[in-house]
């Protein structure tokens, strides 16, 4: 029985790194341009994907939502962003985190990372202080700097990863660019190489920490469409679900708070049956 299991939830996990590498690759389908390191500019880069993927990544066909609402914030002259709030709060109330979960690239990228063997301590003492510094992240860098700082948007020029990745496929794709890099694409390459050193060590620390996008989905995963049940008369109160959620939850007691990613790892190690995501409660 023991060994079913184990197989069944080995299966869930690949089917969901399956689905998070599908839409990886949808959300970057420009392949070209990470060999000549030219932004696309087609029609679909007015569109917002879901999940964290810069805009400036030579591969990438839509554009980021944080970056896009710092856009709006930081320009010149003030523009409510309607757009691209409506997007994230019809995604948020539709999907919560399972964006962050299954259809978000950076996250996609931890995920790989932390199956390197490698030192692991995913509980420590600061953790559950760390969590609200995500919140910070949201409501200084996304909103506050960029309403105050004209054209500058704060999170993606000093902090956002995945746009120092983009640079890094600039770098070595256009010298021109290349040429104009200086101490802030240093200082972004030491955020990044903290966040990629972290991830081999705990689980997510980007999502846990500091992504706004995760912070602003968070909010909705109580109320979301898809979202977790709990099945009470089924719940033993085992703590099987707690020891197999990496990012620190009881679902037994907070099926929906909003630090789930809806990985689904709590449902597959439930002997009973008793937690399952979807529209409905069965």
């Amino acid at each position: 029985m023991a060994k079913h299991e184990g197989k069944t939830k080995h299966c869930g996990g690949g089917v969901r790194l399956g689905i998070q590498a599908v839409t990886t690759l949808i959300q970057n389908a420009n392949f070209k341009g990470f060999f000549t390191g030219k932004i696309y500019t087609g029609a679909s880069k007015k569109v917002c994907v879901p999940g964290l993927n810069c805009y400036s990544c030579p591969g990438a066909l839509g554009a980021c939502p944080v970056g896009s609402l710092q856009s709006f914030l930081s320009g010149l002259k003030f523009r409510f962003p309607y757009y691209v709030l409506g997007i994230l709060l019809f995604v948020g109330a539709l999907l919560g985190r399972i964006v962050c979960g299954f259809l978000c690239p950076f996250g996609f990228l931890q995920d790989l990372l932390y199956l390197i063997p490698f030192y692991k301590k995913n509980q420590f003492l600061l953790d559950k202080y760390l969590r609200y510094l995500k919140y910070a992240v949201l409501a200084v860098l996304v909103i506050i700097l960029p309403l105050c700082l004209p054209l500058t948007p704060t999170f993606c020029k000093y902090v956002c990863p995945s746009g120092t990745i983009a640079g890094i496929i600039s770098y070595f794709t256009q010298p021109i660019i290349r040429s104009q890099m200086g101490k802030l694409f240093s200082w972004k390459l030491i955020v990044l190489g903290i966040i990629i050193v972290s991830g081999l060590i705990v689980y997510r620390p980007f999502c846990k920490y500091l992504c706004p996008l995760g912070a602003f989905y968070g909010f909705f995963n109580r109320f979301a469409l898809v979202r977790m049940h709990l099945d009470e008369g089924k719940c033993v109160h085992c703590s099987a679900c707690t020891k197999a959620c990496k990012m620190n939850i009881d679902p037994s007691r907070k099926p929906n708070s909003m630090e789930c990613i809806r990985c689904g790892d709590c449902v597959r190690a439930c002997p009973k049956s008793a937690l399952h995501i979807g529209v409905k409660n069965k």
